[in-house]
């Protein structure tokens, strides 16, 4: 079986690591997308400030989710945009040519709008710090929220989420795949070991 890339540059060999444990399969990320997408509803009373940004890759799957979900509930179809952060890494030295950057697209001026920025897990916090600097080369929301699917904890930035799918209490020997049948076999979220860590 070929590697397979996951968010944010994780390799996943099923050849190279131990046993996975399921934390959520379709119908409970169908689930947890639902929820969140009426506790947006619910906070955000002039809906038709919001602006949902995905960050790539997953984000922006989960994003386009979360937007059916709130046209269902309010039949209103949400903007939607695409975040790339590679440039306002904080470790792009690290990463150098193997950076790879793709075009953000934003649904026209953010400006006295409430951006919910959307992301698959949620760890250290360094993603979004990345995002809101992104955020605001493009100009000044009236506020910026933030929606995870999966919060894993171990932030060593001051961030918090506003939306939650799942709290996963994790180790550091630990990494959370996230897998969507847009890009992937199917919809589940997985936790298993790093490779090499015995």
């Amino acid at each position: 079986m070929v590697p397979r890339v996951f968010s944010r540059g994780f390799f996943f060999d099923p050849m190279m690591t131990t046993p996975s444990k399921q934390v959520l399969d379709s119908e409970g990320m169908e689930k947890a997308l639902a929820r969140i997408a009426h506790e947006i509803v619910e906070r955000n009373q002039q809906i038709e400030s919001v602006i949902l940004v995905g960050i790539r890759t997953r984000g922006v799957y989960l994003s386009q989710r979360i937007q059916k979900c709130i046209q269902k509930i309010k039949n209103r179809e949400l903007p939607l945009g695409i975040l790339d952060i590679t440039l306002y890494r904080d470790d792009l030295s690290e990463i150098g040519a193997r950076a790879s950057v793709r075009e953000t697209k934003l649904p026209g001026d953010i400006k006295d709008k409430i951006v919910v920025l959307v992301d698959d897990v949620l760890f250290t916090g360094r993603t979004i710090r990345a995002a809101l600097d992104a955020i605001h080369d493009f100009g000044r929301p009236k506020a910026i929220q933030l929606a995870v699917l999966i919060d894993r904890g171990h932030r060593e930035l001051p961030i918090k989420a506003d939306y939650v799918g799942k709290n996963i209490p994790t180790s550091l020997d630990e990494q959370v795949v996230v897998q969507m049948k847009e890009a992937d076999p199917q919809d589940e979220v997985l936790v298993m070991k790093k490779s090499g860590i015995s």
